[in-house]
């Protein structure tokens, strides 16, 4: 593989603590299902943080990347009030961002699970990207050079 090349599977994941408020809960008291879209996001933006690829770094350079799929697997309810781990782990990067999700309670329990699904389209045209977009790739590779084990902090919010 020569310098400017990128691996197909790139280790690259980030996990963000959130306590479900009171207001996220349903009637019953549990989470709401359509609010699990959410934690996913906020793991997503700390997934892409890494790299310094978040969404304003994605706009900046010419492309949107809306969410084409996602999916959900509700596998333990989640009350209001606990504290709660998301983690997102990179899938696929070279044609479309996929990306896998993992929810987990304080006692370690699987809760939820999902994916999503983006693709790089052009602000210019409102076009599909084909293949990464360059900044992408280079912040990939840069995470790489660096060190994919180094943690990196997320920014504040």
């Amino acid at each position: 593989m020569s310098a400017d090349e990128l691996p197909i599977s790139i280790d690259l994941s980030a996990s963000v603590a959130l306590t479900v408020p009171f207001h996220d809960a349903d009637p019953v008291g549990v989470a709401w299902h359509g609010n699990y879209f959410r934690y996913f996001d906020d793991a997503r933006c700390a997934l892409l943080e890494r790299i310094g690829y978040g969404y304003r770094q994605m706009m900046d350079s010419g492309f949107y990347w809306p969410i084409v799929k996602a999916s959900v697997k509700y596998v333990r309810a989640v009350p209001f009030d606990s504290r709660i781990t998301v983690r997102a782990r990179l899938q696929e990067w070279d044609y479309r961002l996929k990306i896998g999700y993992e929810i987990v309670d304080a006692a370690g329990r699987r809760t939820t699970t999902g994916q999503t699904i983006q693709v790089a389209v052009s602000a210019a045209t409102g076009e599909m990207h084909i293949g990464a977009p360059a900044l992408l790739r280079e912040r990939l590779r840069s995470y790489l050079r660096e060190g994919a084990s180094a943690p990196r902090p997320s920014p504040p919010p």
